[in-house]
């Protein structure tokens, strides 16, 4: 039978949640973000809480292989402390919580500081449990090694009557793939381009600075395509991850069949002038724009962008004059189709996203009435994927 993996992208409004299932049968989810009042059946959000215990229950499982949280922004991991099994306290046990197998957090996430009246807060339980699980050694992978963070694991450390060296195999560089899965086991390979140690510790972390960047190889019968898995970055931070993976000679992790662009249409991801009609992007940013492949997508995780006169007022994304922008350079890679979480198969009734991964090449799926229809497909691009370089 063909190989085919699928990502989805679940309509949350200004959110983010992406799933990838692979042909083998394994979960990994970036992000999750359910609000409440997605559970009220005149909104337009999706219930993501019941929409993925049913998923889940329908595979007769009660677990992700791999979780990962880009940062500790409240639209990435809004209602997770309630949905996820959590190790570090009985409190987040049981009563039908999804299990994480391997929990993917920025060091960002371990070093933040928490105020006494933060310590409810949901990124303050993440928080604790990323060290939990850091400190038993099981089950975390930690994106950089920050001298902030080794601060407090190194004494912590030694107090159990371990080396201060003992969790080092936890922790990933930029530049480095995850050794968690690989194209030859599981067809996927996750390749870090960020964070950077810079981002954590050069004065203030700053979330979004320090968020976790992907390039995700998938492997159908042979061919290989890539995602760009992007958090809430930064046009200075893509301009970073662009020249530093140039300089590594790792052209081919820019490249892009499917991209979910950054903070939900941000100008901020394109450049620092939003642009009256249309924003211009940074130089670096356009290199990477234009590392589309033929057939490509774009997805924006956010509301609707409507071409309004209003919208071009807006101050908080989605901004349409990125959304323009993104769409000119997407039709000079002869690129597919720009999409929005919110929008599909319209702004009432929004259906998650989901994208299959065939040796044919990357087709949408679109939800229409009736059986869904399959949208187009990539030309097919083969070969291993070239030795990592590491990064300090």
């Amino acid at each position: 039978m063909p190989t085919a993996h699928t990502i989805t992208f679940y309509p949350v409004g200004n959110g983010d949640t992406c799933q990838i299932l692979l042909a083998g049968g394994k979960r990994a989810l970036f992000d999750y973000c359910h609000r409440r009042v997605a559970e009220d059946e005149n909104d337009p959000r999706i219930d993501l809480k019941k929409h993925l215990q049913d998923e889940l229950k329908s595979a007769k499982r009660d677990y992700f292989d791999m979780v990962a949280f880009t940062h500790a922004d409240t639209d990435h991991i809004c209602g997770s402390t309630d949905f996820f099994e959590l190790r570090h306290a009985a409190l987040y046990q049981g009563n039908g919580r999804i299990k994480i197998n391997e929990l993917w957090l920025p060091a960002a996430m371990l070093i933040e500081d928490v105020a006494r009246e933060q310590m409810s807060d949901e990124f303050a339980i993440l928080r604790r449990e990323g060290r939990h699980r850091l400190l038993e050694g099981k089950g975390i992978r930690v994106f950089s090694k920050p001298q902030a963070l080794l601060d407090w694991l190194h004494p912590a450390l030694r107090a159990r009557g371990e080396p201060v060296t003992a969790r080092d195999h936890l922790f990933v560089d930029a530049g480095t793939v995850v050794d968690s899965f690989s194209l030859a086991n599981d067809s996927i390979e996750f390749f870090c381009h960020s964070p950077f140690i810079k981002h954590c510790d050069e004065g203030d972390v700053v979330r979004n600075d320090a968020s976790l960047i992907f390039n995700v190889r998938l492997r159908a019968d042979g061919a290989d395509y890539d995602f760009m898995q992007v958090g809430d970055s930064t046009w200075e931070v893509l301009e970073d991850v662009v020249a530093i993976t140039r300089a590594h000679s790792n052209d081919d992790r820019l490249r892009w069949n499917l991209f979910n662009i950054p903070h939900h249409c941000s100008y901020r991801a394109l450049s620092d002038v939003k642009g009256e009609r249309e924003t211009v992007p940074k130089p670096r940013i356009k290199e990477l724009l234009l590392e589309g492949q033929a057939g490509a997508y774009l997805v924006s995780s956010s509301n609707p962008i409507p071409d309004s006169s209003d919208m071009y007022k807006q101050d908080q994304p989605p901004h349409i004059q990125a959304r323009k922008a993104y769409e000119s350079h997407l039709r000079q890679v002869a690129g597919r189709k720009f999409l929005v979480t919110m929008e599909e198969p319209n702004a009432t009734k929004p259906k998650p996203l989901t994208f299959e991964v065939t040796a044919g090449g990357v087709s949408w799926i679109k939800a229409i009435v009736g059986a869904p229809a399959i949208v187009g497909a990539t030309a097919p691009r083969a070969g291993l994927a070239s030795p990592p370089s590491r990064l300090g």
